[in-house]
């Protein structure tokens, strides 16, 4: 049980290790490693965090019922993040052409909907059923999706900064540390409601509960969004993600604690 509560521990230590190594690495000349850096450093911290609820959520259930297979956690993390942002990609690309600030609550939406394909899928076939179970699935599929988003903003910065890796690092660093307070808090806490209502009502079921933890989750996310727009001066921008990631994260942990609450 010790290891298995320090799992994430030794995950995190090792991922920035091999980060930092790569860094030094690429600021030494070799340039050939920017994409493993680029990868590495967009995924320490959502791998980090889906290895810490996984424990967590074996720490509550051991014993009591179906744990879920490492496996399992692993294809929801890397196939729900990658359906999620193609489709989220091809959507916003056909349909968003200037994005201000109405336009962002439709990105909210549409992101926020994509990322559930994966966990609603596991929903519906049945097999996990416990509160714990749906906000680990949650977690990953907003942890996959938050990972590959940061690649792309990654090679996005080494682009237009004609190859900083400066710039790079700090695009790294940025969304490494608030991606816990974004993708996931939202995602885990909708997957949290979805399978609670189910477990009360007995049967897969969509109420006002439901509805309104989609509709927080949206909103929580395009406000976030409406932060980091470049218009908004930058104390501003660091005050919004202070109180939006403040409050995601105080959501998220409430349902944490709920879920641990819940008999087997």
């Amino acid at each position: 049980m010790r290891t298995l509560r320090q799992a994430w521990l030794w995950v995190l230590i090792i991922g920035l290790g091999v980060f930092c190594g790569l860094v030094a690495l690429v600021n030494s000349g070799n340039g050939g490693l920017i994409g493993a850096m680029i990868v590495v450093g967009s995924a320490v911290v959502p791998v980090s965090m889906v290895t810490y609820i996984g424990s967590h959520e074996r720490r509550l259930d051991m014993g009591r019922h179906r744990l879920i297979p490492p496996g399992s956690i692993i294809w929801t993390f890397l196939v729900g993040g990658a359906i999620g942002v193609i489709t989220a990609g091809l959507v916003e690309f056909f349909v968003l052409r200037q994005l201000n600030i109405s336009q962002l609550f439709l990105v909210g939406l549409v992101e926020e909907t994509v990322k559930l394909i994966v966990p609603v899928f596991i929903f519906l076939e049945g097999r996990y059923r416990s509160e714990a179970d749906g906000l680990l699935f949650g977690i990953a599929s907003g942890m996959g999706f938050a990972m590959l988003e940061t690649i792309g903003y990654g090679l996005t910065a080494f682009a237009q900064s004609s190859g900083d890796v400066t710039v790079v690092e700090q695009t790294l660093l940025a969304r490494g540390l608030l991606s816990p307070a974004g993708h996931a808090a939202w995602t885990g806490m909708v997957c949290a409601v979805l399978w609670r209502q189910r477990d009360r009502a007995g049967r897969p079921v969509f109420n006002l509960a439901i509805a309104g933890a989609f509709v927080a989750a949206i909103v929580l996310h395009a406000l976030w969004d409406i932060s980091g727009m470049s218009n908004v001066p930058a104390p501003a921008t660091a005050i919004g993600y202070v109180v939006i990631g403040g409050a995601s994260l105080v959501l998220l942990g409430w349902h944490i604690r709920h879920a641990g609450r819940q008999p087997a």
